[in-house]
C-alpha cells in the first residue's frame, strides 16, 4: 500500500482535522488542537502542524494510539426507473409497492438512498448514493442544478402554447411565495431559478417537449400541461445537472464513473454567480439620492459636496406661545325664597 506525505496536498485528500470530526473524535477544532498538541499519528509519524492532507481510505490514522476506523466507501448508482416504481427507500406499511433499491442488487443497497424523488409512474434517471453532502447540495435550490424531463404530450405545441405553459410556471412558483414564507424566503435568497421549455420534436398528433427545472413540485410538470390542453402520455427525467442517461435499459443500473461523480460534484458547487441571501435591509421606497423622505429638509451632511465648507443653518426662530384663554368668571347662583 502506498504512503503518502500527510504535508503534501492532493487532490483525492481531505484535512486530518475534518476526517476526524467525521469519525466522530470531537468537533473540529477540537481536533486541530489535538493535532498541534501531538496527539495524532499519520502512517506511524506524529503530525503537530497544520494542514495535514489525509486519504482516510489508505492512510493509517491513530489519536493517542488508537487507530480510526476507515469511513464507508462511497457509492453512486445510476438507474433507470420504470414506471409503477416508488422512489424510495420502503413504502408505506401495508402498500407493498415495487421501490427503486428492490431494482438495484448492489451489497451496498441497504445503505443507498434515492437524490430526490419521481413520481411513481415517471421514468428516467435516478441517483443513488450514500453521499449525503452531495445528496444535499443536488436538491438544494441553492446549488441550481437542472432535471431535465422529455415530456411527450398529444396534439402539436405552438409557440403560444409554449408561452402559456412558461406563464403558469412562473404563477405557480409566485403562489407558492404567496402562501409559504419559508419559500419566499428561500427564493428571495438564492432566486427563483431556471425554467426552459421547448420542442424537440414533433410529429403527427404528439410532440414531445424538453423541460428544465431547477425545483419542480410532485406532479407539476403533468399538472400544468394538462390544464393547458397536453396531457402529457409519458414523462422521464433525462438529465441531472451534466448527468445524462444513456445505454441503460428500464430497470437495469451501473455504478457512475469517476468523471461523472466529478462532473456532479462541480456543478453543484458553490457558484458565484449565485444569489445571496442580503446583508443590508432594502432601502424604503420614495426616498431620494440624498436619503430622505419626500417633503422632508435636507441635513447638512446630505447637501454639502466633497471639500466643501459646511455653514450650519441658523436656529431656528421660536414662535411665542398663544395667550391664555380668560374665562368668563361665574355669577353666583341665587336661590329664591
Amino acid at each position: 500500500m502506498t504512503r503518502h506525505d500527510p504535508s503534501e496536498h492532493r487532490t483525492d485528500a481531505e484535512r486530518l482535522q475534518r476526517v476526524m470530526a467525521d469519525a466522530g473524535v470531537a468537533a473540529r477544532r477540537v481536533c486541530e488542537r489535538m493535532i498541534l498538541e501531538g496527539h495524532v499519528q499519520v502512517n506511524g509519524k506524529v503530525v503537530s502542524q497544520l494542514p495535514v492532507f489525509v486519504d482516510p481510505h489508505s492512510d493509517d490514522i491513530r489519536v493517542d494510539g488508537r487507530r480510526l476506523a476507515k469511513p464507508e466507501r462511497l457509492m453512486y448508482i445510476m438507474l433507470n426507473k420504470p414506471e409503477q416504481t416508488l422512489t424510495s427507500a420502503s413504502d408505506e406499511p401495508g402498500m407493498d409497492r415495487r421501490t427503486v433499491l428492490d431494482l438495484v442488487q448492489h451489497p451496498a443497497a441497504s445503505r443507498l438512498y434515492p437524490v430526490g424523488r419521481l413520481d411513481f409512474d415517471t421514468t428516467g434517471l435516478v441517483v443513488l448514493t450514500n453521499d449525503g453532502d452531495l445528496t444535499h447540495r443536488l436538491t438544494h435550490p441553492r446549488f441550481g442544478v437542472t432535471k431535465t424531463y422529455h415530456a411527450l404530450v398529444r396534439g402539436s405545441v405552438s409557440e403560444e402554447h409554449l408561452d402559456a405553459i412558461r406563464r403558469k410556471l412562473r404563477s405557480e412558483m409566485r403562489r407558492e411565495e404567496k402562501f409559504s414564507a419559508t419559500v419566499s424566503a428561500r427564493r428571495a435568497a438564492f432566486g427563483r431559478g431556471k425554467q426552459e421549455i421547448r420542442v424537440i420534436k414533433s410529429e403527427s398528433g404528439r410532440t414531445v417537449l424538453e423541460v428544465s427545472l431547477t425545483e419542480a413540485k410532485n406532479r407539476q410538470i403533468r399538472e400544468v400541461l394538462a390544464l393547458l390542453g397536453c396531457p402529457v402520455k409519458k414523462l422521464a427525467r433525462v438529465a441531472l445537472g451534466p448527468l445524462i442517461m444513456t445505454g441503460l435499459a428500464p430497470g437495469h443500473w451501473r455504478e457512475l464513473t469517476r468523471d461523472e461523480v466529478r462532473l456532479l460534484r462541480e456543478a453543484a458547487s458553490d457558484r458565484p454567480n449565485a444569489r445571496k441571501a442580503p446583508t443590508e435591509p432594502p432601502k424604503t421606497k420614495g426616498r431620494s439620492k440624498a436619503g430622505r423622505r419626500p417633503g422632508t429638509k435636507p441635513s447638512v451632511s446630505a447637501t454639502a459636496e466633497v471639500g466643501e465648507s459646511v455653514v450650519p443653518p441658523p436656529p431656528p426662530v421660536a414662535k411665542p406661545a398663544p395667550a391664555p384663554i380668560k374665562s368668563k368668571p361665574k355669577s353666583p347662583r341665587v336661590l329664591k325664597p
